[in-house]
This record gives structure tokens, sequence and C-alpha cells, in this order.
């Protein structure tokens, strides 16, 4: 089993920035790939981010690359998303994701095992 939490939602002006964090435990095996999604109301679960072990290997949804950036801390067990130049239509629940399945699957929510409970973004106009 693996736990996430997540941190680091709020409210804020759009072109501003937020960092969200995801703390995890239990099978170390299992975080090797973290990702990052996004669910807004009304609509299905969206591809934020995702990132390999060693961080050096990270992968973002259409939306938002140029603007967001994974990066993780493993002596932490922690998985960042810094968000800057943020806009309305970023607002959603922030999730964080473990236990990918397959290395090749990490665009797809199906493809994890674990989720945390999420954390609240709203980007105000």
């Amino acid at each position: 089993q693996v736990q996430l939490v997540e941190s680091g939602g709020g409210l804020v002006q759009a072109g501003g920035s937020l960092r969200l964090s995801c703390a995890a435990s239990g099978r170390s095996g299992s975080m090797d790939a973290m990702g990052w999604f996004r669910q807004a109301p009304g609509k299905e679960r969206e591809f934020v981010a995702a990132i390999n072990w060693s961080g050096i290997t990270t992968y973002y949804g259409d939306s938002v690359k140029g603007r967001f950036t994974a990066s993780r801390d493993n002596a932490k067990n922690t998985v960042y998303l810094q968000m800057n130049s943020l806009k309305p239509e970023d607002t959603a629940v922030y999730y964080c994701a473990a236990g990918l399945r397959s290395s090749r699957d990490y665009y797809y929510s199906r493809s994890y095992n674990y989720w945390g409970q999420g954390t609240q973004v709203t980007v105000s106009s």
C-alpha cells in the first residue's frame, strides 16, 4: 500500500503561482513514477504531469507545458508541482498518483493504483 497526501492548494489570482506537494509513504517500489492529474467540476480527470524516479524524465499535458514543472525529492518521498502563470481554467482539484503499472501509460489515470485525496486550486480572473 501507498499513502499519498497532497498539500499547497489554495486561491490565487490569474498570473500567480502555487507549488503543490505530494508526500508519499508505504511501498517504495510503487513510487518510481509519479503522476499529477486534475479534475474540474463536470469534467473528466485530466493528465497534468508525470515524473520518473530520478526526476530526469518528465511529461506534461499540452495545456500546462511551459507553465508547470514537476520535481521530486526522494529523500523526503515527496513530489512537487510548481505552477506558474496560472489561468482561471487551471481551477480544479489536483491529485497525485503512484503505482504506475506501465511506464508507457503514464498519461492515463486508469494506469495508476494509488491516489491522494486531492487539493483544491482556484484561480480567480
